[in-house]
């Protein structure tokens, strides 16, 4: 079902570190991502996404047009398909109760996805998955007991005395928490190796546009689903682990009042997203004193010294952070390229841009940068990160 990365070979950088990571601290020693077999050009995407809810509403095809434009992404992947449609065609019916054929979609898949993606960071990793001691295992797309966690670690073939956490419904800030949390575990257990993996589906939120419900057609512009793992640990071991990224100091704060920002519902045909226009506005306001607080970890003063990996929640989100921050224009290329290649990928995205990032770095240079993302809450998730 899904492609991978990776040529088969574990990835070995040692010859390009130029740093030594700090004894104790986080590091990234390996990352891998995976994605559903089915590509969707931006450019084909309104006429299936008509054809398949059976709209005639033309006013509608013409804003989901705008849409596509405006969002900047140009490919994405989706578990969606036309056997899925063929098989639940009531997914495409309005008022229809179809949470449990959602669900017998999105379980299998996103830990599909989960396995793939992580069998590619442990390839990438080069050791034995039973090495990992631990998993943090973040998803805002299935809904089970047990959750994905259990069936990721035993179809991994992972010990069964290795460390499980889920994180459940974070929406777009959750691939940054789980870092923050594999941060905290392997610092404070000596010699573990945590798998943090992230996986989603745009399945519970599927259905056909209604007018009442605008925020559907930004959804249908935007999201795509994926997965992405990597591997955290301290102290990597000199010629068998490659770290290319510290995780150096973690910040997570909310803004008070704003919980209504970002709304998600779970109901019986699905889950329903409102999305409030002042969401880029609330995030230029509170973003310059959120970077310096993290950045007055490695005493930085300007935003321009840093390498910069933005969880691309959509273009106005971006072009306000670099605005108000004066970034120059290249500063923010890993997280517009993550958009444009594989749209807003929920807490995966985090890990594209990473991924991108870690070869620009072999180019650019900068120690010190900054990891971000938003989500509901509203919620800033922030690491100060040094490249290695």
């Amino acid at each position: 079902m899904s492609r991978t990365n990776g040529n088969g070979t574990p990835n070995h950088y040692s010859a390009q570190t130029r740093r030594i990571p700090t004894p104790g601290k986080a590091t990234v020693l390996a990352l891998g991502k995976a994605f559903p077999s089915q590509l969707v050009p931006q450019d084909c995407l309104v006429e299936g996404y008509i054809r398949d809810t059976k709209c005639v509403d033309s006013s509608i095809k013409e804003k989901l047009e705008r849409l596509c434009k405006t969002t900047t992404v140009k490919t994405r992947y989706t578990v969606m398909s036309k056997e899925i449609l063929d098989k639940y065609p009531e997914l495409v019916t309005e008022g229809s109760p179809t949470i449990k054929q959602r669900l017998e979609i999105a379980n299998p898949a996103v830990v599909e996805m989960a396995l793939e993606a992580s069998l590619a960071c442990i390839k990438e990793w080069g050791r034995p998955a039973q090495d990992i001691t631990h998993i943090v295992y973040v998803s805002s797309s299935e809904i089970r007991l047990p959750g994905g966690d259990l069936y990721l670690a035993s179809q991994l073939g992972l010990r069964t005395d290795v460390s499980r956490v889920m994180l459940y419904f974070l929406g777009c800030y959750g691939g940054v928490t789980g870092l923050r949390v594999a941060k905290d575990i392997a610092e404070n257990n000596p010699g573990s190796r945590v798998l943090l993996t992230t996986s989603e589906t745009t399945i519970l939120g599927f259905r056909p546009p209604n007018k009442d419900r605008p925020y559907d057609l930004v959804g249908a512009a935007l999201f795509g689903d994926g997965a992405a793992a990597v591997i955290i640990g301290t102290d990597p071991l000199t010629g068998q682990e490659s770290p290319f990224m510290e995780l150096n100091y973690a910040v997570q704060q909310f803004l008070p009042d704003t919980h209504n920002v970002i709304d998600g519902r779970l109901s019986e045909e699905g889950i329903n997203f409102k999305l409030g226009r002042d969401l880029p506005q609330k995030i230029e306001d509170n973003i310059e004193k959120f970077c310096k607080k993290l950045m007055a970890k490695g005493d930085i003063k300007e935003f321009n010294d840093l390498f910069w990996a933005v969880h691309p929640g959509g273009p106005a989100i971006l072009n306000r952070l670099e605005n108000k921050l004066n970034l120059r224009s290249e500063k923010l290329e890993c997280s517009r390229r993550a958009l444009m290649d594989y749209g807003n990928v929920s807490s995966n995205t985090i890990f594209y841009v990473m991924e991108y990032m870690r070869e620009e770095l072999k180019i650019q240079g900068e120690e010190w940068g900054l990891a971000l993302a938003f989500g509901p809450g509203i919620t800033f998730e922030g690491i100060l990160v040094r490249s290695l």
